[in-house]
């Protein structure tokens, strides 16, 4: 089932037919799920040879193991083995994590499996396919969450695949772990494997366009999944959300609410990643000026239940006082232009549209922000005000002794600024127990 019939046309078997999968304005929508009538289906990678006997084996395998999660059961194309893995899927944070999986062997079945096999006219199969399987025992299988590194035959029953949202996407290893992971399945691999079929090696123009065909695939799967970061078994990360040179992954916030919270998930892990690179920035800006500056609201909250950004804020607010402004570089020259000013590491500072305070953008292009909240003595008391309110819980006055001397506090990675009594300067703004009983910027809209 390609997504183009393949062209020159190719000699097929009898009983052997192509359904296109891209859907054409003038036919009938594919239906792939009426077109496999079978109890068990095969996902068969270009290039893998027949062995007599091996899909009858991973079939006897799956339907005798005892293990109700096992749902696929898997086997190598080619010399080189696929890594088991274990693979966990965090929706909420948008966040694929894989790691070493322990081998973990199947018993249940495999006796029986054997006997099915040898009484069903398979003598020849076992011989000829399963003789590597007999020497290792072809009853163990890894259980696994996801397969990594070389291709694999894929065998599951026809109604578990079809009860996939995404049943043929690509790559269609990737595409359907990660789809179990989210039901709690798990692959069972097989130590038995299929040939590949001898090609002449490919040119490095030819390897340069399947790679880069695989990771588009890949980055396109993962964009439909609404998946932003692959944590790998080393610990490295692959990202796949915005970045300096791209929009931010989500849109106008409303009611103090960004969308991904009515969608039921918290903050992009790239939009995290960007916030705490423009607060670390303007940070050490300040502090390089001899601005006074503290972190504030859900931010200064986040510091202090965490050491950093709240799972599901999308800025970040910093307090300062509004007679140091002059002293930065970027604001004055902000000021004194009326225009926005970018740095030279790419962040854009510029007056915010809404009022009297400023906003530092992670870049020109990805607008998220740092909002600076100018503050001053209000003549004729001991309160800290400004000049513009935008109707957030947090916005109240509070008396000037907090910041005399200003506190610090673990944030984002390193130090910030803070009052020097944080618990009693959040409770002032957002009321007795804010500190342990965390709510969403606006609970009216949505409640954590």
């Amino acid at each position: 089932a390609p997504e183009v019939p393949p062209s020159p046309p190719v000699p097929l078997p009898a009983g052997v037919t192509v359904l296109s999968l891209r859907p054409e304005p003038h036919r009938p929508p594919p239906r792939p799920e009426l077109a496999v009538r079978t109890r068990h289906v095969a996902l068969v990678p270009d290039g893998a040879r027949a062995v007599p006997g091996l899909l009858r084996r991973m079939r006897d395998v799956l339907e005798a193991t005892s293990d109700a999660t096992i749902k696929v059961v898997a086997a190598a194309v080619g010399q080189r083995r696929p890594r088991c893995l274990t693979l966990e899927v965090d929706i909420k944070a948008w966040t694929a994590r894989y790691g070493l999986a322990d081998q973990q062997s199947d018993h249940q079945g495999d006796q029986q499996s054997d006997h099915q096999s040898d009484h069903q006219g398979d003598h020849q199969g076992d011989h000829q396919g399963d003789q590597q399987s007999d020497h290792h025992g072809d009853h163990h299988g890894d259980r696994c969450g996801a397969l990594d590194g070389a291709p694999a035959v894929l065998l599951l029953r026809t109604r578990d695949l079809f009860s996939l949202p995404f049943p043929l996407s690509r790559p269609v290893v990737t595409s359907l772990s990660l789809q179990a992971a989210l039901r709690g399945w798990h692959l069972l691999l097989l130590p038995s494997s299929f040939p590949l079929s001898p090609r002449p090696p490919p040119s490095p123009h030819s390897l340069w366009r399947s790679q880069t065909s695989l990771a588009a695939q890949r980055r396109a799967l993962l964009e439909e999944f609404g998946l932003k970061l692959e944590v790998l078994p080393d610990g490295s990360r692959r990202w796949h959300g915005c970045a300096k040179d791209t929009p931010r992954c989500f849109g106008t916030v409303r009611w103090q609410t960004p969308e991904y919270l009515l969608a039921g998930r918290w903050t992009p892990p790239c939009c995290l990643r960007a916030l705490r690179a423009t607060a670390r920035h303007v940070l050490a800006q300040l502090e390089a000026a001899g601005i006074r500056h503290w972190l504030e609201g859900g931010t200064l909250l986040g510091a202090i239940r965490l050491g950093d950004i709240i799972p599901w804020d999308y800025d970040v607010d910093v307090g300062l006082y509004l007679q140091d402004v002059p002293k930065c570089h970027w604001l004055a020259e902000v000021v004194a232009s009326g225009r926005p000013v970018e740095d030279p590491q790419g962040f854009l500072w510029e007056k915010a549209a809404e009022g009297e305070f400023f906003r530092v953008h992670y870049s020109r292009t990805n607008r998220l922000h740092v909002d600076l909240w100018p503050f001053y003595v209000r003549p004729g008391t001991a309160l800290m005000t400004k000049d513009t309110w935008l109707g957030h819980r947090q916005d109240v006055e509070f008396p000037e002794s907090f910041l005399v001397p200003l506190g610090t506090v673990p944030f984002a990675g390193g130090l910030a600024k803070a009052p020097n009594d944080p618990r009693a300067f959040l409770e002032l703004k957002f009321g007795p127990g804010a500190i342990e009983n965390p709510e969403y910027p606006n609970p009216g809209v949505r409640r954590l």
